[in-house]
């Protein structure tokens, strides 16, 4: 488990120079292959630090190249820096099209505890449970994974509160692997909010949607006895290398719906708002997902986070008005 917090501009500054500054004249077919497969995208666990190498002293005029090298990785990093403040100014994030009544009276009630917290001005301890997608491959950076993209926004609206967001994404994995760390990694950190994305990976192995459910469904009530955690469940991502297999990506929505529905907690129902923004709102894919057809950029986590987001505070303002829900409405639709 790993927790992420926003990095600063300057600790993530330093890798690329260095590893521009530090770049052998040859690699190897492997590495050169990896390089120029995907020079822009973090691995899950985060970027790993700057070798340390003492090296003699020497003008920088007697390397050119790595000077340029040096210098298209700062030009790089303030683009990606200008593009995390201006993300959205190109599109904007837009809830689903015909979404701002339908579903608004379940969404009030979803999350009631992590808003009850937020309201009190106790601490908040988010768990983002999850593979890939989660970690945030695909990002141009660890602070523009949907998380931290989430803590940031939730920090901005409560300047006072103490939010913690607990990154617990491990690439690769579905909910076989992820129910062996569930205990540690979530129910032993007693969170007061858990968003569990889960069966994308499952859509991608063949894995029966059937038994993806039911282990996600002893996941639940494991961490319902555990405490009075929130819970939310973040279904497959739309995209390429998902919808090729609707079949199964189609059983695998219904059946985590259907889980969701059955244990009272709430869905963010990711596919069906990917959808939305492709079909409805005139977003290309390759504006909300990478070169390998799966996993989100940029903007598609920031946007994820932002509906995410958005659900929580309107619980918290629900809350703060005294607007009472039946207990059994917890079921969560982005508005």
């Amino acid at each position: 488990m790993s927790s992420f917090r926003p990095f600063g501009l300057t600790a993530w500054l330093a890798a690329p120079i260095a590893a521009a500054l530090l770049m052998p004249v040859a690699l190897s077919p492997a590495h050169a292959q990896a390089v120029a497969v995907a020079p822009t995208a973090p691995q899950a666990a985060g970027p790993a630090p700057a070798p340390q190498i003492t090296t003699p002293a020497t003008s920088q005029q007697d390397f050119p190249e790595q000077r340029g090298l040096t210098a298209r990785a700062i030009d790089r990093v303030k683009q990606v820096a200008k593009s995390a403040g201006d993300i959205f100014s190109r599109v904007p994030c837009l809830p689903p099209k015909g979404s701002a009544n339908k579903g608004s009276a379940k969404s009030m009630g979803s999350l009631p505890h992590v808003a009850g917290k937020l309201v009190a001005g106790k601490p908040v301890v988010i768990v983002a449970f999850g593979s890939s997608s989660t970690a945030g491959f695909g990002a141009s950076s660890p602070d523009f994974n949907y998380p931290n993209r989430l803590a940031g926004q939730l920090r901005r609206q409560y300047p006072t509160a103490d939010i913690t967001v607990i990154n617990a994404g491990v690439g690769g994995e579905d909910a076989p692997e992820m129910m062996k760390r569930l205990q540690k990694e979530v129910i032993d950190v007693h969170p007061d909010l858990v968003i569990w994305q889960v069966g994308t990976n499952a859509v991608l192995r063949n894995l029966d949607p059937g038994d993806t459910a039911k282990l996600v469904e002893d996941g639940i009530t494991r961490i319902q006895a555990a405490g009075d955690a929130d819970i939310v469940l973040v279904d497959p991502q739309y995209s390429p290398r998902v919808t090729e297999r609707p079949e199964s990506a189609g059983k695998m929505v219904k059946l985590l719906g259907r889980v969701a529905e059955l244990r009272h907690v709430g869905i963010f129902p990711r596919f069906e708002v990917m959808r939305d923004w492709h079909e409805k709102q005139a977003i290309p894919v390759e504006s909300f997902v990478i070169s390998d057809g799966l996993h989100m950029n940029d903007w598609g986590y920031a946007c994820f986070a932002q509906l995410l987001g958005d659900d929580i505070i309107r619980s918290v303002g629900q809350i703060k008005l005294g607007v009472n829900v039946p207990a059994d409405v917890r079921t969560y639709r982005p508005m």
